[in-house]
């Protein structure tokens, strides 16, 4: 049976979960309110502290879903994760319009990530 280490562990979800290798974040999203391009700033530091502290970083991040409130925001959106992405390390991603938990979110990241 293999170990599994939550990071960040509430009541109804973890921030991230460590378990056979992998690395499980839940949703991320910015502060609600702010643009699309803030918003994604904002969660793509997050996602990095969280790998960090998993003993992982985005190089080693496999699969990505990118939520957003309005794809119309889309090449905005893109922008800024274009920036961070480190070249050659892209992952495999899915972008997909939906509501979010609130009005005030535009994006919201969950990502995979190997260690």
């Amino acid at each position: 049976m293999s170990d599994i280490t939550r990071i960040e562990p509430g009541a109804r979800m973890s921030q991230a979960v460590i378990a056979n290798g992998f690395v499980f974040l839940a949703g991320q999203v910015g502060e609600p309110g702010t643009s699309v391009a803030a918003q994604t700033t904002a969660i793509l530091a997050q996602i990095e502290d969280l790998l960090t502290r998993a003993g992982t970083d985005k190089t080693r991040i496999v699969s990505a879903q990118v939520w957003m409130a309005d794809m119309a925001d889309f090449a905005e959106m893109n922008a800024v994760w274009d920036a961070w992405v480190p070249q050659g390390h892209a992952p495999a991603r899915a972008t997909g319009e939906s509501a979010l938990a609130t009005p005030d979110y535009k994006v919201e990241i969950i990502v995979t990530a190997v260690l």
